[in-house]
């Protein structure tokens, strides 16, 4: 049987897996250690080498092959990184660097493709539509982002940023991203940016889920003005993605998407902006947690 080696590296962890195959894979070793990035590129790559090393002494085996999720893109010219938050990673040959660190081949997509690719094969997409072909993976947290699937598959793109809906521009007034644009959707629709819209209309700080919280409860006339927004905005936004890739199912993860009125009030927004008159594609909660990363990253390898 082979078995599936996966990395996921984030900002302060990066954890690895070893899963055995099927649509239910038994984990056999799952190792999360401090990705330490802001001591440098170098110390980060020696923590993923330290941390495979670790599965390799607790499992008694050897990868062919390691997946790695990543906090940015590969870019398919340059073959270096591009768009990282962990900011050490970018204009660096990841790819080529860990192959030659791990002696094996790896392969790299970036966290939304991991977690796409994860609630595919082995979370609620296989529960609920076992046989989509197309499914958009969005991560609606600090940032927004997103990660394309077919048959079973991540799609990069050509440039490697297939999928970066976060980016599309929503409100040419809004605030200035730091991509160099305005009006992005992650600048409108983000959990940061939602607490910072509700700030300026009634000059408090709130964390977005009592923000939520005070919404529901009808009592709070900033908070109601905050969430219409979000989910009118919501459904004005992920249209896009409706109309280009007609998916059978999309997946939201992150914060934000722990909010139930995405997946009816925002729905019905949806509604009203694609080419069609009714959605079928079917809007879905995430079932893996925070395991989607390092499973999507393991799945990269088949």
């Amino acid at each position: 049987m082979k078995n599936l080696w996966g990395i996921d590296l984030g900002g302060t962890k990066v954890e690895g897996i070893i899963l055995g195959e099927g649509k239910n894979p038994k984990t056999i070793c799952r190792i999360r250690i401090p990705s330490e990035s802001e001591k440098g590129y170098e110390h980060v790559t020696g923590q993923m080498v330290k941390l495979i090393e670790m599965m390799k002494k607790e499992s008694g085996l050897v990868p062919e092959r390691i997946g790695m999720g990543t906090p940015g893109i590969l870019d398919p010219q340059s073959r270096t990184m591009k768009n990282c938050n962990s900011l050490c990673l970018n204009g660096r040959p990841l790819k080529k660097d860990m192959e030659k660190l791990f002696g094996v081949p790896v392969e790299i997509a970036n966290d939304a493709n991991c977690f796409a690719l994860a609630e595919t094969r082995y979370g609620v997409v296989q529960e609920v539509v076992p046989d989509a072909r197309v499914v958009f993976g969005v991560i609606m947290g600090t940032g927004v982002g997103g990660g394309i699937v077919m048959n079973n598959k991540v799609w990069n793109g050509k440039q490697g940023i297939a999928g970066e809906w976060g980016h599309n521009i929503l409100d040419e007034t809004g605030p200035q991203c730091y991509c160099g644009k305005r009006g992005c959707v992650e600048r409108i629709i983000s959990g940061p940016e939602l607490e910072k819209y509700y700030q300026s209309l009634s000059n408090s700080f709130l964390p977005l889920k009592e923000i939520v919280d005070r919404h529901i409860s009808g009592k709070d006339v900033f908070a109601t003005q905050t969430i219409n927004r979000l989910v009118k905005m919501f459904g004005k936004a992920i249209s896009t993605v409706v109309n280009l890739l007609d998916p059978d199912a999309i997946v939201i993860g992150g914060g934000v998407g722990n909010i139930d009125l995405l997946y009816n009030e925002g729905v019905k927004e949806l509604k009203k902006y694609i080419f069609n008159n009714r959605v079928e594609t079917v809007i879905l909660k995430p079932k893996l947690g925070d395991s989607a990363g390092v499973f999507g990253a393991a799945c990269l390898t088949e």
